[in-house]
């Protein structure tokens, strides 16, 4: 029996087609594509692999893509973002509008409790949740320690913030719209 006579074996992978496979796994996870567990799991496939057909099965959904489909997720992408931008915009305009006070020497409480200047009747807002105050900037607020935090304009609030009439402010997950006269 010749060698030509047995059947031929496929190729065993090279270090170089290993190293390809590898770093298709990474950027998959660099780009969110695949989940950390994903990984590992396709990691030991790579790395445990007797032919080349084991590093495709492993890596032939994270082959790069083509123009037509990178386009088209692009579109997709910007089309996602654009909406997102109109719920926003529509939410904002729906919000309650919360009346800046006339300043004054005492700072108004924002909270559950009886003695608040500003009392919200909500499970998620802190009994002593936040306080707004006049200085000579204009309105500071401040988040008073809270469970569920105070936001403005989207961002957690830490330590004091200016604010004006216009920005978003949500005290746990109650939302208003500030203003003034």
């Amino acid at each position: 029996m010749t060698s030509l006579e047995f059947p031929a074996l496929p190729a065993r992978p090279s270090e170089a087609d290993r190293e390809r496979a590898l770093e298709l796994l990474r950027e998959g996870v660099a780009q969110g594509r695949l989940s950390q567990d994903t990984f590992m799991r396709r990691l030991e496939l790579v790395l445990s692999a007797r032919h080349r057909s084991e590093l495709l099965a492993a890596t032939e959904d994270l082959a790069s893509r083509g123009k037509v489909q990178a386009a088209v997720l692009r579109a997709v992408g910007k089309l996602s973002a654009f909406t997102l931008k109109i719920r926003g915009a529509w939410h904002a305009e729906r919000l309650p509008k919360l009346l800046l006070p006339a300043p004054g020497p005492v700072p108004l409480l924002i909270g559950r409790a009886p003695g608040a200047g500003l009392r919200l009747n909500h499970e998620t807002v802190s009994r002593l949740h936040a306080e707004l105050r006049a200085t000579d900037d204009g309105w500071v607020l401040r988040d008073l320690g809270s469970t569920n935090g105070t936001c403005l304009n989207g961002r957690r609030v830490v330590g004091e913030v200016i604010v004006r009439p216009g920005d978003q402010v949500t005290f746990g997950h109650v939302d208003y719209r500030l203003t003034h006269r």
